[in-house]
């Protein structure tokens, strides 16, 4: 039976929780190059769980440079099962003011610099995306969010953008066309590349501005976004702790990202290489290293 364990990937200040025991950083190696940064290990209540600053502590790494894959692969490694994202949007609607949570149900991967995939050398693999995010984690996600009474939103799409520059006016009207609710650089390709490597996924967005669309956000700047963001630091912290104690209660053993590459790899076996078997060992060593 398989020990289901969850990463939280998000910003530094999250990590600073009190209760949490036995903290320790472990640098991982992956065949795709280093993860953002080392991963933090820890336990909350008996549970173990891994904490995973995205852009590495004090913020150094662009949107577009984050090496996901590493990323992805170095939890896997761990045993991780779970991952839940936590991140700053941009609003795209009236009714998702700053300090609103979202929790997204889809995407809109508009980002183009970036390593979408694993599958990408030798063995092809196509795994769905109709639905990105596991409903049994949103659930977990949901309740950790009532406890703390935080106003939020269940459902969501969120659009990615490649970054790091905010949008233009008209790419903003565009988005709301669309009728998108959130805006934010960083959850593509995390979310496909989870999804490849068979570990369920779900996303908080923190909203803290409105996108330049608003007349009162015309000029988004960061020291807005960061006296929202730490406003928010504390419900944030007390919705993580809430989730590491609630997120085994809600897995759904039909959650489709489970056993997903049961039915995505089309290269023939005979045409798969050792080379690529051995680079996509921890991701997909279930499928291909089959007897």
């Amino acid at each position: 039976m398989t020990k289901n364990k969850l990463a939280i990937i998000g910003g530094s200040g999250l990590y600073d929780i009190e209760g949490m025991q036995n903290p320790k950083w472990k640098s991982i190696s992956t065949p795709w190059g280093k993860p953002s940064d080392q991963i933090l290990n820890l336990k909350y209540k008996g549970k173990e769980v891994c904490f995973l600053p995205r852009h590495a502590r004090g913020h150094k790494i662009s949107p577009s440079n984050i090496n996901f894959r590493a990323n992805i692969d170095s939890l896997k490694q761990l045993g991780v099962t779970d991952i839940v994202s936590v991140s700053a949007v941009g609003s795209l609607k009236e009714d998702l003011p700053p300090g609103k949570f979202v929790i997204v149900d889809q995407f809109i991967d508009r980002t183009f610099a970036r390593k979408k995939t694993f599958f990408d050398e030798d063995i092809v693999a196509h795994v769905s995306m109709a639905h990105p995010t596991s409903n049994g984690l949103m659930n977990a996600c949901e309740e950790a969010i009532k406890k703390e009474k935080i106003d939020y939103q269940r459902g969501g799409t969120y659009v990615v953008m490649e970054g790091p520059q905010f949008s233009t006016l008209a790419e903003s009207n565009l988005y709301r066309s669309w009728k998108a609710d959130v805006i934010g650089m960083t959850n593509m390709p995390e979310a496909k590349l989870a999804r490849e490597a068979e570990i369920r996924y779900a996303s908080v967005s923190m909203v803290t501005d409105y996108d330049c669309w608003h007349p009162d956000h015309e000029n988004v700047d960061v020291q807005t976004v960061i006296k929202v963001l730490l406003g928010n630091a504390e419900k944030a912290k007390n919705m993580v702790k809430n989730i590491i104690e609630n997120f085994e209660n809600h897995i759904d053993p039909k959650d489709p990202t489970n056993n997903c590459l049961d039915v995505a790899i089309i290269t023939a076996p005979e045409k798969r290489t050792k080379k690529t078997i051995k680079k996509l060992k921890t991701v997909a060593g279930r499928v291909l290293l089959k007897k």
